[in-house]
């Protein structure tokens, strides 16, 4: 089995690489993420696989992306959240959504994440990341 330590300093986003809404959010967040703060990692990946069944979750199936933070992990709406915020300006705006109520925000995102593939496509290949970007995936 194998064990990731994830630091505080360096949240692990684990998404799809093979969704093309995902992807493009993976490259949107090294994009928009200069300082560097979150680390990424596919679930079709020994890391990401590793860190989606240490929370319970089937990397085969997922029902969601994940921000790991250290022993915790983020979930659904809260991790998108998340993300926005640890993005530069103008993006971290983004995270005053926080104010919608989770008991709407969760549904809406449980909606997107079943149907992404109907609704945004699927990959014939996994997302690669630039060799620039390459240090920042695990």
């Amino acid at each position: 089995m194998t064990v990731i330590s994830v630091s505080g300093d360096h949240p692990v986003i684990v998404f799809d690489a093979m969704c093309v809404l995902c992807s493009a959010n993976a490259a949107f967040v090294l994009r928009h993420d200069r300082a560097g703060r979150f680390r990424l990692a596919s679930m079709q990946g020994e890391a990401g696989a590793a860190l989606y069944r240490r929370f319970g979750i089937d990397p085969a199936n997922p029902e969601t992306l994940i921000v790991v933070d250290g022993d915790i992990a983020l979930r659904n709406s809260d991790a998108v959240l998340a993300i926005w915020a640890g993005l530069d300006h103008p993006w971290n705006a983004l995270a005053m959504l926080r104010l919608v109520p989770r008991w709407f925000r969760d549904p809406v995102y449980r909606w997107v994440a079943r149907h992404r593939y109907r609704v945004f496509g699927r990959r014939s290949t996994c997302w690669i990341p630039t060799a620039e970007q390459a240090s920042r995936i695990l």
